[in-house]
């Protein structure tokens, strides 16, 4: 089961698959007959079966044909962040060993030597405007092509994670993990063919790459392209939308503009965000500009879409601070220290188990290994509690969890406190070394524009709402946090920043 094959039968028709920011257009037949010339030239090139092509070029569609185009020639695809710096390229490249690599014009004259020194066969550029020398070798190819005979278990995707705790790890996706993913999203989030996808967010990630394109391709949907966020350019379109996805930093982005009203997303079925934990100040603030709740749901690079808000007021109401229950066919539990099941309500370690679960880690047997159960549950690493009606709440990494003299403290609990303190706009609370408690609770405070916050009246407001053992031995007041490019908090360079606050 090829997964292009499995996504072809649903966008055979006419009419616009794709309508860029700057007003072009790509009919369904384009998509198909681009993608296919690609895949011809990959497969001009006789590399060895399932053979990895990196990618690590600007959003475009093209850049989304090569994917559909990988899929189809039966290769793996391996996307790179655009922020990846030479030496970051350097691990990948000679981790992954890709046969081919495609890249931007600016970096060939660097990169390419780079790929040709670890033994890469073929490099080509591909820019955001449809020049590149990619393009002019397929142009030479022919636009119809059978998709490659793939089962569920072979391997269409590696996804390095986001690394913002020691080296990434490839995630090990495969056409089965994938086509079942979008399936479900396609039925829980009633996607239909008239629906409209305001598309602005990368496609080297999960979110902008499987869940969205996915989505969108999978209901023969149109989709509003954009190469980059923009909150101005986005909001002239939105009145057209019906499905935007975004990460909190967009919708943050987007409240910020007055042009953001309820009549500008009249049309607009469903606001869905992840990546990163949205704020609940955000939620009311979106649903007050807009009269609509945000959908939240929470997945990862390794197993995809785990759990989700409703989509449908049938199946149950949409809950702040919660990512949803779990979807159709996953399985979530919450585990303690030993690993037994935990009652209702209590917090733990968040475990799932499902088809959309990867098979391991590229290369690492001993890191696969420890990401499993032995009863084969995937440890996500997340820290949360169930509610009676299944409602997942996140409330951390399981590695950000502070241990201060025997107790245990869960940064999100902190910073909820913090964040619903006037003038407060966001915080991230981590754990240093200390002497005395082993680790020291520590909150990072970003104060609202032209609010005057003092560290003392902080923690003072803090007292009555915390135990003692939660409340922070230090507070800084800084301009913004560290964040990588999903929006997520990098708390490993808080750690760093402030490692020898107690030394």
């Amino acid at each position: 089961m090829n997964l292009y094959a499995h996504l072809q039968p649903h966008f055979q028709k006419d009419g616009i698959a794709i309508e860029t920011a700057t007003g072009l257009a790509y009919s369904w037949a384009d998509v198909d007959r681009a993608s296919a010339r690609m895949a011809n030239l990959l497969h001009s090139l006789a590399l060895p079966p399932a053979s990895r092509v990196a990618a690590q070029v600007d959003k475009s569609v093209e850049a989304l044909l090569l994917y559909l185009a990988v899929l189809r020639a039966g290769h793996v695809f391996l996307p790179l962040n655009t922020a990846y710096t030479a030496d970051e390229l350097a691990y990948f490249i000679a981790d992954a060993e890709p046969a081919v690599v495609v890249c931007t014009g600016a970096a060939f004259p660097w990169l390419s030597k780079l790929a040709f020194k670890q033994g890469v066969g073929h490099v080509y550029t591909l820019e955001s405007d449809r020049t590149g020398t990619l393009l002019d070798r397929a142009a030479f190819h022919a636009d119809a092509q059978q998709p490659v005979p793939r089962s569920p278990d072979d391997l269409a995707a590696i996804l390095y994670t986001s690394g913002t705790t020691g080296r990434s790890k490839g995630a090990l996706l495969t056409h089965g993990n994938l086509a079942s993913n979008a399936d479900v999203l396609h039925a829980y989030w009633d996607w239909r063919a008239d629906d409209v996808l305001l598309h602005a967010l990368p496609i080297f990630h999960v979110h902008g790459l499987f869940v969205a394109c996915h989505g969108a391709l999978r209901a023969g949907a149109r989709m509003l392209w954009f190469d980059r966020f923009e909150p101005r350019a986005v909001l002239a379109r939105l009145p057209e939308a019906t499905v935007i996805m975004g990460v909190p930093t967009m919708y943050t982005r987007l409240l910020a503009e007055p042009a953001l009203t309820a009549a500008a997303c009249a049309r607009l079925r469903v606001a869905i965000s992840g990546s990163a934990p949205m704020l609940v100040a955000t939620h009311e603030a979106w649903r007050a500009r807009t009269g609509q709740t945000m959908l939240e749901r929470y997945g990862m690079s390794e197993t995809l879409m785990l759990t989700s808000n409703p989509c449908r007021p049938a199946d149950g109401p949409r809950r702040i601070g919660t990512v949803g229950p779990a979807l159709p066919g996953t399985g979530l539990r919450i585990v303690g220290a030993d690993e037994a099941v935990l009652a209702q309500g209590q917090t733990g370690d968040v475990q799932v188990r499902g088809p959309s679960v990867c098979s391991g880690y590229w290369r690492l047997t001993d890191k696969t290994a420890e990401a499993f159960t032995p009863d084969d549950w995937f440890r996500t690493g997340d820290v949360g509690h169930l509610d009676a009606q299944g409602y997942l709440t996140l409330v951390g990494r399981s590695k950000d969890l502070i241990i201060s003299g025997g107790y245990n403290v869960y940064p999100a609990e902190v910073e909820d406190v913090l964040n619903n303190l006037p003038g407060v706009v966001e915080s991230a609370v981590i754990g240093v070394p200390h002497a005395d408690w082993g680790e020291a609770v520590v909150a990072v405070v970003v104060p609202a524009p032209g609010a005057r916050l003092e560290a003392a009246a902080l923690l003072a407001a803090l007292k009555p709402r915390l135990a003692a053992y939660k409340l922070p031995k230090h507070l800084a007041l800084a301009t913004e946090l560290p964040r990588n490019v999903m929006g997520k908090v990098q708390k490993n360079r808080l750690r760093e920043q402030h490692a020898a606050l107690f030394a």
